[in-house]
């Protein structure tokens, strides 16, 4: 077994070394092989190491790992990971043990305050009755789904995100993301009233959380007798009036998403220019891994956060398919993943607690997981991957089991 675990890594350093021309290639490139390979060789080793119900989420200051308890809303992710890592690799361990992971969430399907069940039970359950069809998984979705569905505040407009926090009806950009729970949901149980709210959701975040140059806020307050705006604020941003980068990274990807779930041409118009934001910002850099705020001052010492990349990768995949001149997406989305799948953020084989990429950022202004590991970098860059591979017609497959 030792001697097939070097020969394995042995072969991912020699990929790492090709030279810039092998990179171009048509069938299969290098740095996909790489990548690939290192995400299964990571996820089957993490899926050994740890246990259901205390999900790796990032790498503490001290090397150890941070767990995720059941409740916490980055729970989901991990399962969701090694579902994906099946997906690509057709590795039937992966996928028995995604099901184990998943099953560790049973629980969730019952809670009624946080919006988070989208991440928690979507990027678990949702893939592995995607995957399997396995009708284990139906019923949770479907309490789940009924759950997020009650947070929605006809008045408002939207769906409440959080229940802490001195705001009255706190609404956070992140919400987008788990729209597409309800959108899945509401034709999948046949409730077009869960779809009509997700729509509905997306519609006042569009209207409310933007600025003029199509940057996001974080957080919006609304008066729940009323449905006015109280406050606009950015939480995990450097200042209330700056560009958070995952903040963006979520509303591209929710409006890319919205999108392709409802064919409503007014949220294509608004990921391109959520897109446009990003992509032409001064401040983004050649390798295009974001600094953590795109508004940061000292740019040489701000750390990058590999989960925004990701994010971003993962969406513009998505709207590369969606427009006549998706090119420029796929483009910029392609030169993230060789980024991310370089020396640089992409882990060797056995290093780095056994997540995926290095170089995240959780909520710097709270000093919280800064530079480190994340699960839903890990989890995006596996869905980048996906769309990556599904574009390009590769079979991931064959390259995972070279």
């Amino acid at each position: 077994m030792k001697t097939l675990v070097g020969a394995f890594i042995a072969s991912i350093a020699l990929m790492g070394s090709t030279n810039s021309k092998a990179v171009t290639k048509d069938n299969g490139d290098d740095w996909l092989k790489k990548s690939t390979k290192t995400a299964v060789y990571q996820l089957t080793k993490a899926a050994q190491t740890f246990t259901p119900g205390m999900n790796p989420r990032s790498i503490n200051p001290d090397g150890t790992v941070r767990l995720a308890p059941v409740r916490d809303w980055t729970t989901g992710f991990f399962p969701g990971t090694l579902w994906y890592g099946y997906e690509l690799s057709g590795d039937k361990n992966l996928a028995d043990q995604a099901k184990r992971f998943t099953l560790g969430l049973d629980s969730l399907q019952y809670i009624k305050d946080t919006h988070d069940v989208g991440f928690m039970l979507y990027c678990s359950y949702g893939n592995g009755y995607r995957l399997t069809g396995d009708q284990v998984y139906r019923k949770p979705l479907e309490n789940g789904a009924t759950n997020l569905y009650s947070r929605f505040n006809k008045k408002v407009g939207a769906i409440r995100s959080w229940d802490f926090g001195h705001w009255q009806f706190p609404v956070i950009i992140d919400n987008m993301m788990n729209l597409e729970y309800l959108y899945w949901a509401g034709n999948e149980f046949k409730k077009p009233e869960w779809f009509a709210a997700a729509k509905t959701h997306a519609v006042t975040t569009m209207k409310n959380h933007f600025r003029k140059d199509y940057s996001s806020y974080h957080v919006i307050s609304y008066d729940t007798l009323s449905g006015k705006v109280l406050q606009r604020e950015t939480h995990q941003g450097l200042t209330h009036e700056s560009a958070w980068a995952r903040g963006q990274a979520w509303a591209v990807y929710g409006y890319a998403m919205s999108f392709r779930d409802t064919k409503d041409k007014k949220f294509l118009e608004q990921a391109e220019k959520v897109a446009a934001f990003i992509m032409n910002h001064p401040k983004m850099p050649k390798d295009k891994i974001p600094l953590w705020d795109f508004d940061v001052h000292n740019a040489d010492r701000s750390p990058r956060d590999a989960s925004a990349a990701a994010v971003i990768a993962s969406a513009l995949l998505d709207l590369s398919t969606q427009v006549k001149d998706g090119d420029k997406y796929f483009k910029f989305a392609e030169d993230i993943l060789k980024t991310l799948s370089s020396d640089e953020y992409l882990a060797k084989p056995g290093e780095n607690q056994f997540f995926i990429l290095k170089h995240s950022v959780g909520a710097l202004l709270y000093n919280s997981e800064i530079d480190t590991p994340l699960n839903y970098a890990d989890y995006y860059f596996m869905e980048a991957l996906k769309r990556y591979a599904e574009i390009k017609k590769i079979d991931l497959k064959t390259i995972a089991k070279a």
